[in-house]
């Protein structure tokens, strides 16, 4: 299976890519950054410098050719601006669906954000409300998709380690609950999440939370 990873030196793409490549599968990950590419080839993949901020959509699609599978794990950064994470966290993900379509390629898998019913909160703080609400954006826009099988995977709040290997994933909802949550979950454990995902069709469609739990992955998915 060839997966292309929007976003492919962040830290969930990078434990994602090695999990997929220790397995088999090939691996492109789009990545901004020139010297990134080296991290995404220790990690067992292949990787293309592309900004997703400025690129087009035959840029985008030529780059998804062939592929499987479309994963989207970028994210404008935590020091960002109101501009850059509209253009990251939203307008990014328009661009690589409307390349998915060109390309044919009908699976596309979204990492959200657990919080995304939140970012009208007046307390939840102002630069994480702007990240959520292009978060929801986001989502709003996949949900009218027709032409993708997409899935949408909410994790709670992002911790580095090994993981367990067991989380507590359940399902979500398009309108998502607006009670903030802060239940951790190892980025390790999300990256296998979407292994899962990805080896599950039968989960197109559907929107999961995921966070620290005792259910192993492979059995925690219902589908």
């Amino acid at each position: 299976m060839k997966i292309v990873i929007a976003g492919g030196h962040g830290k969930i793409a990078l434990r994602l890519t090695r999990q997929l490549a220790g397995r088999g599968d090939s691996v492109l990950g789009i990545v901004r950054n020139p010297r990134h590419v080296a991290d995404v080839e220790r990690a067992g993949g292949e990787a293309v410098v592309l900004d997703l901020e400025h690129a087009g959509v035959d840029e985008v699609a030529a780059t998804l050719a062939g592929a499987d599978v479309a994963v989207f794990s970028a994210g404008s950064g935590n020091a960002a601006t109101a501009a850059r994470r509209d253009r990251m966290d939203r307008a990014a993900v328009v661009l690589v669906m409307d390349a998915a379509e060109q390309a044919g390629v009908r699976r596309f898998l979204h990492v959200s954000s657990i919080n995304v019913g939140c970012a009208d909160d007046p307390g939840i703080g102002e630069g994480y409300a702007v990240y959520l609400q292009a978060k929801r954006a986001a989502e709003q826009h996949i949900f009218d998709r027709d032409k993708l099988d997409w899935t949408v995977l909410r994790p709670g709040v992002l911790a580095d380690g090994d993981g367990d290997g067991t989380v507590e994933l359940t399902a979500g909802n398009p309108i998502a609950p607006k009670r903030a949550r802060f239940d951790q979950v190892a980025r390790e454990d999300v990256a296998a999440v979407l292994v899962e995902l990805i080896d599950r069709p039968g989960t197109a469609g559907r929107i999961y939370v995921v966070v620290g739990g005792d259910t192993p992955i492979e059995k925690a998915i219902d589908v």
